[in-house]
């Protein structure tokens, strides 16, 4: 095995040129599970643990290894160990808001090339959520593509309805109707996978993101759970992981998100929502808010009913809770640093005393 068959490319390669001659040495993060690491080079997977020295200059928890990060490593105990030096500049990123009250990021995944956005045809189908995670991964600078699973559990009409009303919605991303029982779009899905390259599965718990992978692995190597009562899945991914398929395919699979809060996602949310964003660009006025003004192009086609009323809440709602979790986000950190100021100022203190 290369490293070129862990997704290495030339962006990497340019970075991974600066490092100092020695026993440093080139790695990619297979799996997190809290504050425990695994990473792999061409040659085997070992534990990891971050060195003392990154802990400390690590300034948030963005600046921490996940999963999909290239880092540079040192191993011990005869390469059965090693410790994480440095994370390499990401190509592309997959974060949100952490889940609960606090107001700071959580990484997901790094360095993916295509994020499949997986909701099932049966109770999971949300068009708000599935606007949220196009909107994620529009802010991650990676390909969306949708699928609706389980589409054995529909009758066709109802999932015709459901694939107008993505398309009626103006979501553009590329949709896949697949059943993993039947094998009705699998054919379609595999066409997008290439050897080299990093995909990512986001979904909700259930919705069928590991039996998908189990079927392209061949056998039952991920745990999966008998469907519950209303006929969907169970959690079962408790952590983000890199998988090699024999095919030369890289998959990061990712536990199930009961919150997706969006945190300082701007771009991505005008991204996501690109009928509005070509919308707006004919408002009257470059500032437009888009909530009252006169001359507002896109008030004015809710109003004409060329743009949807729930496409038009959709889109208004996720940019005012990024650009609010933003701003708290923003003054604990300037929080932060004032804190920081004062420990060091405290410790010269002590030193001249």
């Amino acid at each position: 095995m290369k490293l070129s068959d862990l997704g290495f490319d030339r962006w990497i390669e340019v970075f991974a040129d600066d490092i100092p001659p020695g026993d440093r040495n080139i790695a990619r993060v297979s799996a997190v599970d809290r504050n425990s690491f695994l990473v792999r080079n061409e040659n085997t997977e070992v534990p990891a643990e971050l060195s003392g020295k990154f802990l400390f200059t690590a300034d948030s928890p963005v600046d921490l290894p996940c999963v999909g990060d290239w880092v540079e490593v040192q191993y011990h105990n005869g390469g059965a160990s090693a410790i994480i030096q440095a994370v390499f500049p990401r190509r592309t990123f997959l974060r949100r808001k952490r889940a609960g009250m606090q107001v700071d990021y959580q990484m997901i995944a790094a360095n993916i090339d295509m994020a499949f956005i997986i909701q099932s045809c049966h109770f999971d189908f949300n068009l708000p959520r599935l606007d949220r995670y196009l909107a994620m991964v529009a802010d991650s600078h990676a390909e969306a593509v949708v699928i609706l699973a389980k589409t054995d559990m529909v009758t066709p009409d109802d999932l015709q309805r459901k694939l107008d009303y993505i398309r009626e919605s103006g979501i553009t991303a590329r949709v896949i109707a697949l059943s993993n029982i039947t094998g009705t779009g699998y054919d379609e899905f595999r066409q997008l996978l290439l050897p080299g390259r990093t995909y990512c599965l986001l979904g909700s718990s259930g919705v069928g993101k590991t039996t998908l992978l189990n079927r392209l692995i061949g056998r039952d190597d991920l745990d999966t759970k008998a469907v519950s009562s209303t006929g969907e899945g169970t959690h079962t991914t408790t952590r983000r992981q890199l998988i090699l398929l024999e095919n030369g395919v890289l998959f990061i699979d990712t536990p199930g998100m009961r919150e997706l809060g969006l945190l300082g996602a701007g771009e991505g949310i005008e991204k996501g929502f690109e009928d509005i964003a070509e919308l707006s660009t004919t408002c009257r006025y470059a500032d437009c808010t888009h909530t009252g003004e006169s001359g507002c192009a896109v008030l004015a086609a809710v109003a004409d009913g060329e743009l949807a009323g729930e496409r038009y809440s959709s889109y208004m709602k996720l940019r005012k809770e990024s650009e609010f979790h933003e701003m708290s986000y923003l003054e604990k950190r300037k929080k932060d640093r004032a804190f920081g100021r004062f420990v060091k100022k405290a410790k010269k203190d002590m030193k001249r005393w």
